[in-house]
């Protein structure tokens, strides 16, 4: 629905699969792998929502062929590789940008601006509490080798909300992990961020 983009290619690893997908959402191109969609000259930008694992190995790749990016979140697994893409970014001049909705979706751009403005007062605290069901040991989130675990998964969207709201890094960190021992993957988290006299907690699952 979006009035300045038009989606013109899809790429899977499997070409049946990139056809069905482009038949079914009406976009014109499909290729069977994703060196074949860098390729395209017809491609201005790419939206990679591959495993956390391969966010960094993708998106650099896509910038070094001329490609603009929107990653899905986590745009990486730790501080050492989100650096190597501001490097990336400033080696090849494409824009590169990690897909947290919270960021652009209407109802929190509503909602920093009721912060911002005054309008519920001097905000102090905020809470949040993220939490899902999911046992399938072949699921991505639950595999500890691709970046799973329920930080970088859900957790991640309370610290991004609060530093989001509250406009600013937070000058303390405190947190506790409980690791699930089938997986090895953090199943479950709590947190607070003192953002110098306003803070932040939450728990995610």
């Amino acid at each position: 629905a979006a009035q300045r983009v038009e989606v013109v290619a899809i790429a899977s690893r499997d070409a049946a699969k990139a056809r069905d997908a482009s038949a079914r959402l009406g976009i014109p191109r499909a290729y069977g792998s994703y060196e074949a969609l860098l390729a395209d000259p017809g491609v201005d930008a790419v939206y990679i929502p591959l495993p956390n694992h391969l966010h960094v190995p993708w998106t650099t790749r896509a910038a070094e062929a001329g490609k603009h990016v929107l990653c899905e979140k986590p745009i990486a697994l730790n501080a050492a590789e989100a650096r190597t893409l501001l490097e990336v970014r400033d080696r090849t001049g494409v824009r590169i940008q990690e897909a947290f909705m919270i960021r652009t979706h209407p109802q929190w751009q509503r909602a920093k601006a009721l912060v911002d403005d005054g309008t519920l007062g001097e905000v102090r605290a905020m809470s949040g509490f993220f939490s899902y069901f999911n046992e399938d040991p072949s699921n991505v989130r639950n595999v500890r080798a691709w970046g799973g675990g329920g930080l970088l998964d859900i957790g991640c969207y309370l610290i991004n909300t609060a530093r989001f709201i509250f406009g600013a890094e937070p000058a303390r960190v405190a947190g506790t992990l409980d690791f699930d021992p089938r997986f090895g993957i953090d199943r479950l988290g709590s947190l607070i961020l003192d953002f110098g006299g306003r803070h932040a907690v939450g728990t995610f699952s």
